[in-house]
């Protein structure tokens, strides 16, 4: 079972913003985008940026030193889909938004 983190309270983060929380041993960028919230791995892969110090528009942050952007909700790089950073649950327990690091479990196809 995943184990989730409290991380901030609901509206603490601003519509089309992130911002960067230590879970365990890693830093997660996690996003309100469209009154939801998504986290991913807050390192740019490309030269180490914070992800959520990046513009969020129309579902995808643009890293702030040389504009990568990735998918807010599963880390999917736009520019090159083979390319993505971890992207974690989120779940919202009463007024608490909380996020577990543990792996995605990938849906299984027949």
């Amino acid at each position: 079972m995943a184990e989730f983190v409290t991380v901030a309270k609901v509206g603490s983060i601003p519509e089309g913003t992130g911002a960067t929380f230590q879970v365990g041993q890693r830093l997660v960028a996690v996003f309100c985008e469209g009154g939801e919230y998504f986290a991913i791995d807050d390192v740019c892969p490309h030269q180490g940026a914070s992800l959520a110090a990046g513009e969020v528009y129309e579902g995808a942050v643009t890293c702030p030193w040389h504009a990568w952007r990735f998918r807010v909700t599963d880390g999917t790089w736009c520019d090159n889909p083979r390319l993505k950073v971890d992207a974690f649950d989120v779940r919202i327990t009463g007024d608490e938004i909380q996020v577990s690091v543990a792996p995605r479990e990938e849906p299984k196809t027949e």
